[in-house]
């Protein structure tokens, strides 16, 4: 006998969600089984080709490539700036997603060079694995804030991220980064699996519609690598909020580039730890008032 219940679809299933597959999933509900029809998040590998070299290959959500292949390659130094990238030909296969990136040749120059210094530092050519001197590679000091932003803005970005993460609603399993005015609203918003890949892409949004995201601030829903603060400070932006912990090198990298660095931003909460002057509370600079372990 056959016990298993045949569930509706679920919750928004009937909505076509851009970036995902409906599939068939069965599992246990209050102790009885249950088959249904639900949202997973896609996950295909993406080729970034430069001038026609293939460069990298990454496991992506297949949405805003464009915006990825800008974003990675501002991020990584191969493009200075937004106007180097002539054109993005996308071009789906049975295997994945080949991005193909025509740059100027300056753009291709660096990156031609960059991958001569791998090559030679490594000893086993093109292996993936980067020079420490290109891990640790120099990054732009970020100025003193005109306007402190008051830590305020930095919770009011956080409630919007639920409501605005429609991918993240109908799969529960991607990454959201999201560039903030001072005050605190969510502007711009970008999704991936990776998210390392939705900071690329919503670098490459900020750039391709030319924002000065000095402006603002970066959130996160993961988190903060040294990877992630390196991309921040990379396009400029002053602040990084993550919703989890940064890494020790995360913050070393931080207080290199003078970028405020906030980890555990949940509610009202937050935990500081670069270049807190850039924060305010109630008007007020932001400081340690008191000791003791921070819970996580």
């Amino acid at each position: 006998m056959n016990n298993i219940a045949t569930l509706p679809a679920a919750e928004g299933a009937d909505t076509f969600c851009e970036g995902a597959l409906l599939l068939p999933v069965h599992g246990v509900r209050s102790g009885e089984a249950y088959a249904v029809q639900d949202w997973v998040a896609e996950e295909v590998p993406v080729a970034l080709e430069f001038n026609g070299i293939s460069h990298a290959v990454m496991l992506a959500t297949p949405l805003d490539l464009e915006d990825f292949a800008l974003g990675f390659s501002l991020g990584e130094g191969i493009l200075d700036a937004a106007h180097e990238l002539y054109s993005v030909d996308i071009a789906p296969s049975d295997l994945g997603i080949t991005v193909r990136l025509q740059v100027s040749s300056a753009a291709f120059n660096r990156l031609k060079q960059r991958r001569r210094t791998i090559a030679g530092r490594t000893g086993c050519g093109l292996c993936g694995t980067e020079s420490l001197a290109h891990v640790s590679r120099e990054l732009p000091v970020l100025g003193d804030a005109t306007v402190a932003l008051e830590r305020q803005a930095i919770a009011r970005a956080m409630s919007q991220f639920q409501s605005l993460q429609t991918l993240q609603q109908a799969t529960g399993a991607v990454h959201a980064a999201a560039w903030c005015s001072a005050e605190g609203e969510v502007m711009w918003l970008r999704e991936d699996v990776g998210r390392h890949n939705a900071l690329d892409k919503l670098i490459g949004a900020l750039a391709s519609n030319d924002i000065d995201a000095s402006t603002g601030f970066i959130a996160v829903t993961s988190r903060a690598s040294f990877e992630m603060v390196q991309k921040t400070a990379m396009a400029a932006v002053p602040l990084l909020a993550a919703v989890s912990a940064p890494t020790s090198f995360a913050v070393a990298t931080a207080e290199r580039a003078r970028l405020t660095l906030v980890g555990f931003a949940r509610k009202d909460d937050l935990a500081v730890y670069s270049h807190p002057e850039r924060l305010t509370t109630a008007g007020r600079e932001l400081t340690s008032t008191s000791t003791g372990r921070r819970a996580h």
